[in-house]
């Protein structure tokens, strides 16, 4: 379960029991109440389907609750929204809130994994051209193996200190 807060946009699949027979229904909504307590408490999500305004109350612990996923984050500043349901659908838009500095850190790192992974296909990719440029000349010359075998021991060095 993640954690959820008044004023997000989320996706709750629920089990709903028909007759005889259970099947999955999403309601995509904005998040208007959460109470929390011992035995675990609540939420309330709103949405606004053909001009009617629809609330519908999850438990957090619930065997009916199958997932709950936040689409956004918005701001707000208030714990209870109830003055969203007297509100048009244009005025009762809410501003995304900015990400905590921890997510942004996380994103950060993985940007340094993936930098990481790109230079050391680079040089792969060098040492490549390298060997095909001695094949090349090492038919003129052979002088020119020695200085490309410095330049691969280097590369080997690089590759050890990261």
């Amino acid at each position: 379960m993640p954690q959820i807060s008044p004023g997000d946009t989320v996706k709750v699949s629920f089990k709903v029991k028909e007759a005889n027979r259970e099947r999955v229904q999403t309601l995509n909504g904005l998040v208007v109440k959460v109470r929390r307590n011992a035995s675990g408490g609540n939420f309330t999500v709103r949405r606004v389907t053909y001009g009617i305004g629809v609330e519908h109350t999850f438990p957090f612990v619930s065997p009916f609750l199958e997932k709950v996923e936040v689409v956004r984050h918005g701001k707000v500043r208030r714990a209870k929204l109830y003055f969203i349901r007297r509100l048009s659908a244009r005025e009762a838009r809410l501003k995304e809130r900015r990400e905590k500095m921890a997510e942004q850190a996380a994103v950060i790192v993985g940007e340094e994994d993936e930098i990481e992974e790109a230079v050391s296909e680079e040089v792969v990719a060098e040492e490549g051209e390298v060997e095909e440029a001695v094949a090349e000349k090492g038919e003129v010359g052979e002088a020119v193996p020695e200085e490309v075998a410095v330049e691969e021991t280097a590369v080997e060095e690089v590759k050890e200190t990261e």
